[in-house]
């Protein structure tokens, strides 16, 4: 697969996780989960972050992107090919959503210290990228949690919402949101008027 090698952003570089990547992406995760979310680290959803290596790394399907600055990861995004689980997702959105034809972006963090530099949204751009040059997937979907300060703009300035699961109370009371963001077309397409 031609992937690019990096993206510089100013300072930073964004790029696929390297092994040397995993404890610093790990770190970036598992602050998330204690001090952004408060609800710390639990083992049925975050299963991916004790094994990265096997979860992204070594899976040809899956990907982790890291935002890197002076060598330390500061952000990470990952690309895996679940779709969302029922329960605590409705039925309706994992029918939608099979696994193994979606590519479900998670993992989309980055430290409070580096944001407002454009790493998020690199990192979601070469994800799904990435995705559009794996053969079989129909679609990027994506859940977040909108009671985090700016995650509700900032997916709605990239994908279309498909169900608000805060006018139902499903997925637990969480300000759960499930969007799609548009698959992109494969980089390696055949040149215009060629079939």
């Amino acid at each position: 697969m031609d992937r690019p090698e990096q993206e510089e952003i100013g300072p930073y570089l964004v790029r696929h996780a390297r092994p040397e990547d995993v404890p610093g992406a790990r770190s970036v995760m598992l602050d998330t989960f204690y001090e952004e979310f408060g609800y710390g680290y639990v083992p049925q959803w975050h299963d991916d972050v004790m094994d990265i290596e096997g979860s992204y790394l070594e899976h040809p399907r899956h990907a982790l992107l890291v935002a890197v600055l002076d060598g330390t990861v500061v952000g990470t995004t990952a690309v895996n090919s679940r779709g969302p689980a029922h329960p605590p997702h409705p039925r309706r959105l994992a029918e939608r959503y099979p696994s193994g034809r979606t590519a479900q972006l998670l993992r989309v963090y980055v430290r409070p210290e580096h944001r407002r530099h454009g790493l998020a949204r690199a990192m979601v751009r070469a994800a799904c990228a990435f995705a559009a040059e794996v053969p079989g997937y129909d679609s990027v979907y994506l859940h977040t949690n909108v009671d985090i300060p700016g995650a509700e703009a900032f997916w709605r300035s990239l994908a279309t919402e498909v169900f608000d699961a805060r006018t139902t109370g499903e997925h637990g009371g969480f300000g759960t949101v499930h969007f799609e963001i548009p698959l992109p077309a494969p980089a390696r397409q055949a040149a215009p008027g060629r079939r």
